[in-house]
């Protein structure tokens, strides 16, 4: 499939091409039209761009869902997407976590070319039909409200409690009948002195300015990791501050199919950040997926929304962001040594965002600091990794990365933390992991 046979005419050939020579394109999600809910032209669709997969097989050592398509297809009485029951589909879409991988990296067919094959999107579009019909379970719906969760579970005298149970054994069985989190899956510490508590307000006369959209990962789970960026920022003479009042991006609404609630949170997002864009910041989140959605994703949604085109213009990766800083000439490098052997996991939503390894390289500025590159998938994604459905596939998705920490290696580093978590976890070595942004905090030795 997808080969050229024929009559040698040169406008034949300038016109059918195997894969695609150009730059991908993506198309907005026409979310609205009545035919995207329409199931029997959705598996017309699943249909067409599965038959252009099982031609390919490029994309088979990505994740779950194409080796699931392709024993599919094998097993099948016709050896063809034909002699697939359509019902098995969702076999397919259950275990996409649309890292968009398959989308950036490998598939030759993305728009422009006329096959015009956007899986991620595709099997989000088949994951809001099964969210419409009512067929997402109550667990999932739960464990991608991190936001509810993280405002309950985070209360003082509360945040002990849960962080206690998620280290006992026994709990954690109960854990995984209730809420249906693997009872192995490395699970994050809530905090009572969360992100807004910990921020202080300073006052800093400076071109650069900088609002942090903290996330609620930032916010409940990990507030040091964005204290760590602040005080980066601090120190290069960034004026910063703290984005007030916040949704959640809505990248676990969106990973399930809710798109409603995606656009609900979206719009609730909108008003404090287009204000802060008019004043002259720049937006930065330091959890890659958050980053992706203003960026990406919601721009796609929401395509004819103008403030979130200006946002998503304003939005920056946190070293995406540094490197502005050095291009103008306001980023001091007078780095501290650091005698240490990391292992730096390349985040998958950090990739497709197309920008370059900015992390990578201003790691190579630190004296002394030996990094190792895993430019592979985790496995985590943020509930993909903890259900109890897909948490042993997540582990070994990511087990080529865990195996390339060795015993000399002294840290996992990810721009995900709950990456690097995952693949700290799942080593065989005792190890811990963190974020980039504070090895350069230990590089300034602040």
């Amino acid at each position: 499939m997808g080969y050229f046979y024929g009559s040698n005419n040169s406008n034949n050939m300038s016109k059918f091409k195997e894969g695609n020579l150009e730059a991908p394109t993506r198309h907005p999600l026409n979310w609205k039209d009545e035919d995207f809910y329409d199931e029997n032209s959705l598996n017309k669709e699943l249909e067409r761009v599965f038959d252009i997969c099982h031609g390919c097989r490029r994309c088979v050592s990505l994740c779950k869902s194409f080796p699931t398509l392709f024993d599919l297809i094998d097993e099948s009485e016709t050896f063809e997407v034909d002699g697939v029951d359509k019902a098995d589909y969702k076999k397919v879409v259950d275990q996409c976590y649309l890292c968009d991988l398959c989308y950036m990296s490998k598939c030759p067919y993305v728009p422009p070319h006329d096959w015009n094959v956007d899986f991620p999107h595709l099997m989000l579009r088949a994951k809001a039909l099964q969210f419409k019909k009512g067929e997402t379970k109550l667990s999932h719906k739960v464990l991608t409200s991190p936001q509810k969760l993280g405002s309950i579970a985070s209360k003082p005298l509360i945040s002990t409690v849960v962080n206690w149970s998620n280290k006992n054994k026994a709990l954690r069985k109960v854990t995984q009948t209730i809420l249906g989190v693997h009872e192995d899956a490395a699970v994050p510490k809530y905090h009572s002195k969360n992100l807004s508590k910990l921020f202080v307000e300073e006052k800093t006369k400076s071109e650069f300015k900088v609002a942090i959209f903290g996330t609620c990962y930032g916010e409940f789970n990990d507030p040091e990791t964005v204290i760590d960026l602040v005080d980066v920022l601090r120190h290069n003479n960034v004026e910063v501050k703290l984005v007030n009042k916040t949704q959640c991006c809505g990248m676990p609404k969106m990973e399930l199919g809710d798109l409603n609630s995606v656009v609900n949170y979206a719009n609730a997002n909108i008003k404090p950040l287009i204000k802060l864009v008019n004043e002259g910041y720049k937006l930065i989140a330091p959890i890659p997926s958050c980053v992706l959605m203003f960026k990406n994703e919601l721009p796609m949604i929401l395509s004819d929304n103008e403030d979130i085109q200006s946002i998503s213009k304003a939005f920056f990766d946190p070293f995406e962001y540094l490197s502005l800083l050095i291009e103008s000439s306001h980023f001091d490098k007078n780095f501290k040594a650091i005698d240490k052997e990391v292992l730096y996991q390349v985040a998958c939503h950090q990739r497709v965002q197309n920008i370059g390894s900015h992390t990578r390289k201003i790691l190579g500025l630190i004296p002394d600091l030996d990094v190792n590159i895993a430019e592979r998938c985790s496995g985590h994604d943020g509930t993909y990794g903890v259900r109890k459905e897909t948490h042993t596939y997540s582990v070994k998705i990511g087990m080529p990365v865990a195996k390339k920490i060795t015993d000399n290696t002294d840290l996992v580093v990810s721009d995900c933390v709950m990456a690097g978590n995952h693949v700290a976890h799942i080593a065989d070595q005792d190890i811990d992991s963190i974020h980039p942004i504070s090895l350069v905090k230990m590089a300034y030795d602040l």
